[in-house]
């Protein structure tokens, strides 16, 4: 699919007479267009809306296929020529009156620019399932502190490099046996990375044989940026917990032999949107050259996606707007890890997505006592009806040491946005030490979950005290020691 975004002016109600007035303009705006969409349309106004086709794909017999990229190249074929075939009618109207609009096919959706007499227009066919916002919503990010630019060395004696949080998931454990996430890639959808931080610099993929070529290996759908960046340092940071290692005594990631690849899809403050979102998940399953979505190679994908970042109801966001995008990430047998949310400590408050779905693997923060933090955000999921666990495990996430822009390291950095990438890097070593698992979510995601370290809880959050697993911790610890010995 094309990215297409043509100059005009909002249409009029004036073109769209063919819609009735009464009963039946009440109908449709009821029924299927958002409330968001519809304040913001009010009065003359425009506003960008997501609309979501009737038709959607099914990606059921990918869970047949066991070859990775046999796996991937299905899905994004099917999504493809799904929405193709079903857009066309669709793109050709918005061509022909010159509208703003930009097709996705991760799900079968079109992000279009209009006024309130557009999105009846819209609404109104019978291909559309309905017209959802697409709000600019904020995650708000830890608040940076002052920079170490210092690295550590060696004076002779032995001295331990690895950050203790690195070693709280046994890590190093793991590189000892062998593995530390070579063949393997992960992937940031954060606010950026630094790409060239001492730390990540070796191990971004698009540096090879001391050239940097970022096509298919960095996109920007903020901004459109050619070269990557990162503002404020949080997606650097991220970055840096999976595979982070300058050679100089930092070691902060957890898989240091893996390569990065990067899609920024938040702004300097946290902002971003269900179609940037989304944007950044079909670039990392199908990465492509700069300005080329139609070259998007499935072959060249991530094999885990760090998901630091939530998109709130309290914003405009749909709990099921971003739903089939994420299953379909996890149908291509690409990881999904995801921040919890910083919500805690109340019991539900894992309300947000991507966190609250099944098909997210989601994490808690813990200290360097395997306390839950605080803030860490709690189950069950009451958002969507399902009572659903979560989170489905907890890794460190309170005072934690990272890469930031500018060549320095942080310390003090907390929040469930520190707590995913341990899972997100983690799936690399063990994709690397069990071969037969590699691209298998729903076996990895069993293994991951059931060899942690369990830690019951005194709350009584979905009625799990004293349970494995339970609401507060899911369940428990991340062990990548007892993940890679787990038969």
């Amino acid at each position: 699919m094309i990215r297409k975004i043509l100059p005009g002016a909002i249409l009029t109600v004036a073109v769209f007479a063919v819609v009735s007035l009464g009963g039946s303009i009440r109908a449709a705006t009821a029924g299927n267009i958002s409330p968001r969409v519809l304040a913001e349309t009010a009065n003359g106004g425009g506003t960008e809306a997501l609309v979501v086709l009737k038709e959607q794909a099914d990606l059921s017999p990918a869970a047949n296929l066991h070859n990775k990229l046999e796996k991937r190249r299905y899905v994004v074929n099917t999504l493809q020529d799904v929405a193709e075939r079903t857009q066309r009618p669709i793109v050709s109207f918005l061509r022909r009156h010159k509208i703003r609009y930009h097709p996705f096919y991760i799900v079968n959706m079109i992000e279009v620019t209009g006024d309130r007499a557009l999105m009846l227009q819209l609404a109104a066919r019978s291909d559309v399932d309905r017209i959802d916002a697409n709000p600019y919503a904020r995650t708000a990010l830890p608040i940076r502190t002052h920079a170490d630019s210092s690295s550590r060395t060696d004076s002779g004696a032995h001295i331990n490099t690895v950050e203790w949080n690195v070693e709280q998931v046994h890590a190093p454990e793991v590189w000892a046996l062998g593995y530390k996430g070579k063949g393997l890639v992960v992937a940031s959808a954060d606010t950026g990375v630094q790409w060239d931080h001492p730390a990540l610099k070796l191990h971004y993929r698009g540096w090879k044989r001391n050239k940097v070529n970022h096509n298919y290996n960095w996109h920007d759908a903020v901004a459109n940026e050619r070269v990557p960046f990162d503002p404020y340092g949080h997606g650097t940071f991220t970055a840096s917990e999976m595979v982070g290692d300058d050679g100089q005594g930092n070691q902060v990631g957890v898989a240091p032999g893996a390569k990065w690849i990067a899609c920024r899809n938040m702004d300097a403050n946290g902002t971003g949107s269900p179609a940037r979102y989304t944007e950044c998940f079909e670039y990392l399953m199908a990465p492509y050259p700069y300005n080329h979505p139609k070259k998007g190679n499935p072959a060249l994908a991530a094999d885990s996606i760090n998901n630091s970042w939530i998109c709130p109801a309290s914003e405009g966001c749909n709990w099921d707007t971003l739903l089939k995008i994420v299953d379909a990430v996890r149908a291509a047998g690409i990881f999904p890890a995801m921040a919890a949310g910083n919500s805690g400590s109340n019991c539900s408050t894992v309300d947000t997505p991507p966190a609250i779905y099944r098909s997210a693997v989601s994490v808690g923060a813990l200290d360097s006592s395997n306390n839950i933090a605080d803030f860490s955000s709690r189950g069950p999921v009451t958002v969507d009806n399902s009572n659903r666990l979560k989170p489905n495990l907890s890794a460190p996430g309170v005072n934690i040491r990272g890469a930031v822009p500018g060549n320095g390291y942080e310390s003090g950095w907390s929040g469930t946005s520190m707590a995913a990438p341990h899972l997100a890097g983690g799936v690399a070593l063990l994709w690397e030490a069990k071969r037969s698992l590699d691209g298998d979510v729903s076996k990895t995601e069993s293994i991951v979950t059931h060899s942690a370290q369990h830690l019951q809880t005194t709350e009584d959050c979905g009625g799990t005290q004293g349970k494995i697993p339970n609401d507060t911790y899911g369940w428990g610890l991340l062990d990548l020691r007892k993940a890679v010995k787990a038969q």
